[in-house]
C-alpha cells in the first residue's frame, strides 16, 4: 500500500509542478493510462512464457502429441524389425 501512496504522491507533485510552470502533461491521461496498462501486461509476458515453457506438461505435450501430429507415427527403433 505504501508504494501506491508514494506513486500517487509523486504524481501529484509532478502535476503541481506542471501547473506552476504552466505546461500541460506530455500525454492525455487516457493515453498515458493505456500505455501504463501495456507496460504492466508486457512485464508479465516473459515470466509467464518462461513458466509455461519450463513445465513438464508442455514437454510431454511436445514429445508425444505434437511430434505425432507433425511427423506422423514414427517407427519403433527396435532391432530385428525390417
Amino acid at each position: 500500500m505504501k508504494v501506491y501512496l508514494l506513486s500517487l504522491g509523486a504524481g501529484l507533485l509532478v502535476g503541481i509542478v506542471y501547473s506552476l510552470l504552466g505546461v500541460r502533461s506530455p500525454a492525455p491521461p487516457v493515453v498515458a493510462l493505456i500505455g501504463l496498462l501495456g507496460i504492466l501486461i508486457g512485464e508479465q509476458v516473459i515470466p509467464l512464457a518462461k513458466r509455461w515453457a519450463d513445465s513438464h506438461e508442455l514437454a510431454r505435450f511436445a514429445r508425444n502429441e505434437c511430434r505425432d501430429h507433425v511427423l506422423g507415427r514414427l517407427p519403433d527403433n527396435q532391432k530385428g524389425d525390417a
